[in-house]
């Protein structure tokens, strides 16, 4: 690895190459080799390592907070596929969840995961596929009610295919969207992470009709050359079922818990 040359260029021939390049090693892949030279170059990365969160991934929850501020004193908010945990620790100070500000509400924070998460204070972390048959309902009882908030950043398993990589997110969301008409409170908040790609249409048109306010944002953070976008869905009002359509009141068109093959992902940064 070639370290970035110091001290000014006085020579007139340009401005030098300041990022780290890194050099294909033996046995190493090139996609392996670039992902490695981006994660060396990417500001959010080092800044991230200096404030101690988990991933780069924290201030896209912490930009996306900045500006819709659901994230309140006294919130219940469940993080589904919550590792590494970048999400969580961003949460912990917004909703008060170690109660270090006597004067405001204390909230909690629930991390759900299939894998193992390392300990965050102010966080519970439970083990729980949350497609699981009664899995709504376990996380009603942890949390003594409903939450006030849902947020996922969960990515699919990739399978190389864009087109199929796409279906399986979409389809990933559409559950914990189904999931989240299960435990959120009145005037909840959803956020999620989408890929643009098309299929998520109807996804948008579930949202419209659920929530009061619905809004899609590329935070700052997110990489510009990613395609992918936060979904922020705030007020809910219910399920918006026609009369006489033979569905449970909660329930997605076409969805239920489990339905689609959906696998669940850790938090990706």
């Amino acid at each position: 690895m070639t370290k970035p040359p110091t001290g000014n260029n006085t020579s007139g021939r340009g401005s030098r190459d300041l990022r780290v390049k890194v050099k294909t090693a033996k046995g190493r892949k090139l996609s392996s080799t670039l992902w490695l030279e981006r994660q060396l170059n990417d500001p959010y990365v080092q800044r991230a390592k200096r404030e101690g969160y988990r991933g780069r991934a924290a201030f896209k929850i912490m930009e996306l907070d900045d500006r819709y501020g659901f994230l309140k004193p006294g919130a219940r908010v469940v993080d589904l596929g919550c590792a590494p945990g970048g999400w969580c620790q961003v949460a912990v100070p917004r909703v008060n969840a170690l109660g270090e500000n006597p004067k405001k509400p204390q909230g909690r924070i629930l991390g759900i995961d299939l894998q193992e998460v390392e300990p965050i204070a102010g966080v519970e972390l439970h083990q729980l596929d949350f497609l699981a048959e009664g899995a709504d309902d376990r996380v009603k009882d942890w949390l003594g009610g409903r939450a006030d908030v849902v947020m996922s950043d969960m990515a699919a398993a990739s399978s190389g295919h864009k087109g199929t990589d796409h279906l399986r997110i979409v389809a990933l969301i559409e559950a914990a969207l189904a999931f989240a008409y299960d435990v959120l409170e009145d005037g909840g908040t959803f956020v999620t992470k989408v890929l643009a790609g098309g299929a998520e249409n109807h996804m948008q048109a579930e949202l419209k009709k659920n929530f009061t306010k619905v809004a899609n944002v590329k935070p700052p953070s997110s990489r510009q050359d990613s395609s992918e976008k936060f979904v922020v869905a705030m007020g809910y009002r219910g399920r918006a079922t026609p009369p006489g359509d033979g569905r449970e009141d909660g329930q997605p068109q076409g969805w239920r818990a489990g339905d689609g093959g959906a696998e669940n992902g850790g938090a990706a940064g």
